[in-house]
Protein backbone atom coordinates (compact mmCIF):
# COMPACT_ATOMS: atom_id res chain seq x y z
CA UNK A 1 0.00 0.00 0.00
CA UNK A 2 2.71 2.35 1.10
CA UNK A 3 6.07 2.49 -0.81
CA UNK A 4 8.37 0.50 1.50
CA UNK A 5 10.98 3.11 1.53
CA UNK A 6 8.53 5.66 2.35
CA UNK A 7 7.87 3.89 5.37
CA UNK A 8 11.09 3.79 6.09
CA UNK A 9 11.64 7.63 5.88
CA UNK A 10 8.92 8.22 8.18
CA UNK A 11 10.82 6.16 10.62
CA UNK A 12 9.32 2.81 10.54
CA UNK A 13 10.46 -0.49 11.08
CA UNK A 14 10.33 -3.57 9.36
CA UNK A 15 9.44 -6.74 12.44
CA UNK A 16 9.78 -10.12 12.49
CA UNK A 17 7.05 -12.25 14.15
CA UNK A 18 6.75 -15.63 14.58
CA UNK A 19 3.81 -17.72 13.41
CA UNK A 20 0.73 -17.56 15.85
CA UNK A 21 2.08 -14.29 17.15
CA UNK A 22 -0.49 -11.75 18.36
CA UNK A 23 0.65 -8.70 17.06
CA UNK A 24 -2.10 -6.64 18.69
CA UNK A 25 -5.57 -7.54 20.92
CA UNK A 26 -9.17 -6.41 20.81
CA UNK A 27 -9.76 -3.47 22.99
CA UNK A 28 -6.01 -2.68 22.86
CA UNK A 29 -5.14 1.10 21.91
CA UNK A 30 -4.03 2.05 18.45
CA UNK A 31 -0.50 3.54 18.28
CA UNK A 32 0.86 1.87 14.97
CA UNK A 33 0.35 1.34 11.33
CA UNK A 34 1.18 -2.17 10.21
CA UNK A 35 1.83 -3.31 6.86
CA UNK A 36 2.85 -7.33 5.69
CA UNK A 37 6.31 -7.21 4.00
CA UNK A 38 5.74 -11.20 3.79
CA UNK A 39 3.69 -13.25 5.55
CA UNK A 40 -0.01 -13.65 6.65
CA UNK A 41 -2.09 -12.23 9.02
CA UNK A 42 -6.07 -12.60 10.24
CA UNK A 43 -7.91 -10.10 11.92
CA UNK A 44 -10.60 -12.26 13.95
CA UNK A 45 -12.96 -11.85 16.93
CA UNK A 46 -13.66 -14.44 19.72
CA UNK A 47 -17.35 -15.52 19.95
CA UNK A 48 -19.28 -16.42 23.77
CA UNK A 49 -18.65 -19.75 22.93
CA UNK A 50 -15.34 -19.17 21.98
CA UNK A 51 -15.40 -19.52 18.14
CA UNK A 52 -13.44 -17.60 15.81
CA UNK A 53 -15.26 -14.91 13.85
CA UNK A 54 -12.69 -13.59 11.30
CA UNK A 55 -12.94 -10.14 10.25
CA UNK A 56 -10.63 -10.93 7.14
CA UNK A 57 -7.09 -12.18 6.20
CA UNK A 58 -3.69 -10.27 5.28
CA UNK A 59 -1.06 -11.12 2.87
CA UNK A 60 2.09 -9.39 1.06
CA UNK A 61 1.25 -5.68 0.96
CA UNK A 62 -1.66 -5.66 2.70
CA UNK A 63 -1.84 -3.42 5.53
CA UNK A 64 -4.25 -4.03 8.11
CA UNK A 65 -5.88 -2.35 11.57
CA UNK A 66 -6.00 1.41 10.31
CA UNK A 67 -9.41 2.46 11.35
CA UNK A 68 -8.61 2.70 14.77
CA UNK A 69 -5.72 5.01 13.44
CA UNK A 70 -7.82 7.77 11.74
CA UNK A 71 -10.76 7.37 14.69
CA UNK A 72 -9.17 7.03 17.33
CA UNK A 73 -10.98 4.11 19.32
CA UNK A 74 -9.58 1.01 20.49
CA UNK A 75 -8.84 -2.08 17.45
CA UNK A 76 -12.46 -3.83 17.46
CA UNK A 77 -10.21 -7.21 17.03
CA UNK A 78 -7.29 -9.08 17.49
CA UNK A 79 -4.57 -9.84 14.76
CA UNK A 80 -2.69 -13.00 14.50
CA UNK A 81 -0.13 -14.20 12.01
CA UNK A 82 -0.69 -17.24 10.30
CA UNK A 83 3.24 -17.57 9.30
CA UNK A 84 6.19 -16.17 10.21
CA UNK A 85 5.64 -12.55 9.16
CA UNK A 86 7.75 -9.66 8.72
CA UNK A 87 5.53 -6.56 9.15
CA UNK A 88 6.32 -2.56 8.41
CA UNK A 89 5.54 -0.82 12.14
CA UNK A 90 4.89 2.61 11.60
CA UNK A 91 4.29 5.29 14.87
CA UNK A 92 0.40 6.93 15.00
CA UNK A 93 2.04 10.00 14.62
CA UNK A 94 4.16 9.33 11.55
CA UNK A 95 1.77 8.00 10.13
CA UNK A 96 -0.73 10.69 10.05
CA UNK A 97 2.13 13.13 9.46
CA UNK A 98 2.92 10.91 6.14
CA UNK A 99 -0.73 11.16 4.76
CA UNK A 100 -0.76 14.44 4.83
CA UNK A 101 2.61 14.86 3.09
CA UNK A 102 1.43 12.55 0.28
CA UNK A 103 -2.34 13.12 -0.40
CA UNK A 104 -2.29 10.38 -3.16
CA UNK A 105 -1.89 7.96 -0.22
CA UNK A 106 -4.31 9.28 1.55
CA UNK A 107 -6.96 8.64 -1.16
CA UNK A 108 -6.20 5.27 -1.62
CA UNK A 109 -6.60 4.49 1.96
CA UNK A 110 -10.17 6.29 2.02
CA UNK A 111 -10.88 4.11 -1.17
CA UNK A 112 -9.66 1.07 0.67
CA UNK A 113 -11.27 1.56 3.68
CA UNK A 114 -14.73 1.99 2.16
CA UNK A 115 -14.36 -1.20 -0.13
CA UNK A 116 -13.82 -3.06 3.61
CA UNK A 117 -16.79 -1.35 4.71
CA UNK A 118 -18.93 -2.35 1.93
CA UNK A 119 -17.46 -6.27 2.74
CA UNK A 120 -18.41 -6.07 6.04
CA UNK A 121 -22.00 -4.34 5.96
CA UNK A 122 -22.91 -7.30 2.95
CA UNK A 123 -21.46 -9.63 5.92
CA UNK A 124 -23.26 -8.37 8.23
CA UNK A 125 -26.60 -8.34 6.51
CA UNK A 126 -25.74 -12.01 5.23
CA UNK A 127 -25.24 -13.36 8.95
CA UNK A 128 -28.38 -11.72 10.21
CA UNK A 129 -30.49 -13.09 7.43
CA UNK A 130 -29.81 -15.24 5.02
CA UNK A 131 -28.95 -19.46 4.80
CA UNK A 132 -25.78 -20.70 4.40
CA UNK A 133 -25.48 -20.88 0.67
CA UNK A 134 -26.83 -17.51 0.12
CA UNK A 135 -23.70 -16.52 2.38
CA UNK A 136 -21.21 -17.84 1.05
CA UNK A 137 -22.40 -17.60 -2.72
CA UNK A 138 -21.82 -13.35 -1.57
CA UNK A 139 -18.59 -14.15 -0.60
CA UNK A 140 -17.63 -15.93 -2.86
CA UNK A 141 -18.63 -13.50 -5.70
CA UNK A 142 -17.35 -10.44 -3.42
CA UNK A 143 -14.09 -11.87 -3.47
CA UNK A 144 -14.17 -12.59 -7.60
CA UNK A 145 -14.97 -8.28 -7.90
CA UNK A 146 -12.22 -7.53 -5.91
CA UNK A 147 -10.08 -9.62 -8.17
CA UNK A 148 -11.10 -8.13 -10.94
CA UNK A 149 -11.12 -11.75 -12.95
CA UNK A 150 -14.21 -12.15 -15.39
CA UNK A 151 -13.91 -15.53 -15.76
CA UNK A 152 -13.63 -18.84 -13.50
CA UNK A 153 -12.24 -17.45 -10.56
CA UNK A 154 -10.22 -20.16 -8.45
CA UNK A 155 -11.41 -18.73 -4.47
CA UNK A 156 -8.08 -18.74 -2.57
CA UNK A 157 -10.00 -19.94 0.47
CA UNK A 158 -10.00 -23.08 2.63
CA UNK A 159 -13.48 -24.71 3.92
CA UNK A 160 -12.08 -23.48 7.09
CA UNK A 161 -11.59 -20.04 5.93
CA UNK A 162 -15.15 -19.93 4.64
CA UNK A 163 -15.92 -20.79 8.03
CA UNK A 164 -14.73 -18.42 10.01
CA UNK A 165 -15.53 -15.34 7.21
CA UNK A 166 -19.13 -16.41 6.94
CA UNK A 167 -19.66 -17.60 11.47
CA UNK A 168 -20.74 -20.98 9.71
CA UNK A 169 -19.56 -24.67 11.28
CA UNK A 170 -16.72 -26.29 8.53
CA UNK A 171 -19.40 -29.22 8.05
CA UNK A 172 -22.02 -26.64 7.37
CA UNK A 173 -19.66 -25.03 4.55
CA UNK A 174 -18.96 -28.22 3.20
CA UNK A 175 -22.55 -29.67 3.06
CA UNK A 176 -23.44 -25.72 1.60
CA UNK A 177 -20.81 -25.98 -1.25
CA UNK A 178 -21.86 -29.38 -2.35
CA UNK A 179 -25.09 -28.25 -2.55
CA UNK A 180 -23.99 -25.03 -5.06
CA UNK A 181 -22.12 -27.43 -7.01
CA UNK A 182 -25.26 -29.48 -7.71
CA UNK A 183 -27.03 -26.58 -8.36
CA UNK A 184 -24.38 -25.21 -10.56
CA UNK A 185 -23.52 -22.14 -8.66
CA UNK A 186 -20.09 -23.09 -8.42
CA UNK A 187 -17.63 -26.19 -9.21
CA UNK A 188 -15.31 -27.92 -7.49
CA UNK A 189 -12.33 -28.33 -9.35
CA UNK A 190 -9.52 -30.50 -8.25
CA UNK A 191 -10.74 -29.74 -4.71
CA UNK A 192 -10.61 -25.87 -5.33
CA UNK A 193 -13.93 -24.12 -5.71
CA UNK A 194 -14.01 -22.19 -8.52
CA UNK A 195 -16.90 -19.76 -9.31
Amino acid sequence: MIPEQLIQDFEGTLKNYSKDHAIFNEGAHADFYYQIKTGHVKMFNLTEDGKEFVQGFFENGNSFGEPPLFGAFKYPATALTLAVSEVYVLPKSKFLKLLKAHPDIHLKFTKMICKRMIYKAKIAREVSIYPPEHRILTLLHHLKANAKIEVDFEVPLTRQQISELTGLRVETVIRAIKKLEKSKALAIIDRKVVI
